[in-house]
């Protein structure tokens, strides 16, 4: 007899790891049609894109202004996790029903399956892909599955032929060996390691074990081993660590999933502190909802350490509005009874990672304050304010919600047009109607060549009696994205004095002008 995770008699591992990759699902969650050249874009860069976006030169991983200068008719939507999770649950019921109960979501369209025993089932691990390609293609989704040894090279190998590849078992360090440092994902250690000449996995993964813990610690050995085909956190088949689950009783039972995802924020919290005290993290956290008819639901999302809480909450309230609007969770079935979140695969921490908050971490105290209001009010709600390039004031500074890293990073430069100091009081979140009145009474303009069609004398806001314009400056004209005609815009901003003691920021666009911005 030997331990489930550790290597069989034979020499192999007792879990082999099976990867199945819905290609493009951001794209397919959209709704997108793969005929039209389409691009789902996170943090400024193309996270994926549509068949025809591909053929027109666009790749996962571009910068947004690259790709829409490979393809000026790109469609551009931002990423929404919520959707591609709710899209993806029918696809995972599937799964389960016609392939195995187990299974661990790695991210909506990407799932990792422990393949020993399904691959004896079928016939084999060949005979299990055909399967698998046959029941999804079946679905109208399309896949590519990959196998090996640890969860890291199946995700891998997924992706490394047009089909996926089926990495033989004990072979696995010998596959990784030519693969970059940088698929690691950690990025100190992508940036040092090839400074000291080391660039591939099979490199790392050479040298002595006792030389990387002591220089880069237990994160390093971690990504050796990594690197060396070992699997740190095996991947689930049975049975979970459930002494520190964490769980709340709804009573009467609850109907509405608002409540609910409120009190998951607070049992991450506490799973969470459990953890810490203990000196744990999990590999994998299983969210298991139970209904007033008897019938109990669970999901297993991959953790490995790295979410807070906050994001742990935002996967529940995924998990359960894709329960929701899939039919499983009924609210005439007399609603939720039970909220619980299970870790699994425990091993000892190595140190917190913030990957949410920025560079500084925030208090507790405001991190739980935060998460309440955003609970009770929207994500929303709560946002911190940074600084952003644009020419426009509205422009300079953007919201980001609480919790959530930013999506776009700074652009620094120039900006011609940008408006000059000094910079107004108030922005207007939607501009108010104007009218700039010139001294014959008539409109007021700007030509193509950014002048003035006549000196404003007046100005009318709301459609209020007209002011006397006592001085004023500009224009400025402002052309962007004049490639993307779906995102084109033209216009030109002008700086004026009235009479009253006001000053104001105006711009015109398509004819029409508008107050953008108070300055007292």
């Amino acid at each position: 007899m030997w331990c489930r995770c550790g290597p069989s008699p034979r020499g192999e591992p007792a879990v082999r790891a099976l990867a199945i990759w819905m290609m493009d699902w951001p794209v397919v969650a959209a709704g997108a049609d793969h005929d039209e050249p389409v691009a789902i874009i996170a943090r400024e860069r193309v996270l994926a894109c549509s068949r025809e976006a591909r053929r027109q030169g666009v790749r996962r991983g571009m910068r947004v202004r690259q790709a829409s200068g490979r393809c000026p008719q790109l469609r551009l939507l931002d990423r929404d996790p919520e959707a591609e999770t709710r899209a993806f649950e029918p696809v995972l019921r599937l799964l389960e029903k016609r392939i195995a109960p187990h299974m661990e979501v790695l991210r909506p369209g990407l799932i990792a399956v422990p393949a020993r025993g399904p691959a004896r089932y079928f016939g084999g691990e060949q005979a299990l892909v055909q399967h698998i390609t046959t029941v999804l293609t079946g679905a109208g989704v399309e896949s590519r599955t990959g196998a090996a040894d640890t969860v890291f090279a199946a995700a891998l190998a997924v992706r490394a032929g047009q089909v996926g590849v089926l990495v033989p078992a004990g072979q696995t360090a010998d596959f990784l060996a030519p693969y970059p440092v940088g698929v690691l994902g950690r990025p100190r250690l992508s940036q040092l390691l090839p400074r000291l000449g080391i660039t591939t996995l099979g490199a790392f993964a050479a040298l002595p074990g006792d030389r990387v813990l002591a220089r880069f610690g237990h994160d390093g050995a971690a990504a050796q081993r990594t690197a060396r085909g070992q699997e740190a956190r095996p991947l689930s088949t049975s049975g979970a660590d459930s002494d520190y689950s964490v769980a709340e009783a709804f009573e009467p039972p609850e109907d509405n999933l608002e409540p609910v995802a409120f009190i998951a924020k607070a049992l991450a919290e506490q799973l969470h502190a459990r953890l810490a005290r203990a000196g744990a993290v999990c590999a994998r956290l299983q969210v298991e909802v139970g209904l007033a008819s008897g019938l109990r639901l669970s999901r297993l999302w991959r953790h490995e350490g790295r979410l807070s809480a906050l994001a742990v909450a935002e996967r529940v309230r995924w998990q359960i509005a894709a329960w929701a609007e899939t039919g499983q969770i009924v609210a005439a079935a007399a609603g939720i009874t039970t909220l619980r979140l299970v870790p699994e695969g425990l091993s000892a921490a190595s140190g917190r990672q913030s990957l949410l908050f920025g560079p500084r971490i925030a208090p507790e105290e405001l991190e739980h304050a935060a998460g309440q209001l955003q609970a009770m009010l929207g994500h929303r709600a709560v946002v911190r304010q940074e600084l952003a390039g644009g020419r426009g004031p509205g422009e300079r500074i953007v919201d980001i919600p609480y919790g959530d890293a930013r999506s776009r990073p700074l652009v620094e430069g120039t900006w011609p047009g940008r408006l000059p100091a000094p910079h107004p009081a108030v922005v207007y979140p939607t501009p108010r109607p104007a009218q700039v009145i010139g001294a014959d009474g008539g409109p007021v303009g700007v030509s193509g060549r950014t002048l003035l069609t006549q000196a404003p004398a007046a100005l009318s806001i709301d459609g209020a009696a007209p002011v006397a314009v006592t001085g004023w400056t500009g224009p400025w004209p402002v052309l962007e994205d004049w490639w993307i005609p779906a995102q084109a815009r033209r216009l030109a901003r002008l700086q004026v004095a009235c009479a009253d003691g006001r000053a104001w920021l105006l711009h015109i666009q398509d004819g029409r002008w508008a107050v953008e911005a108070l300055y007292g």
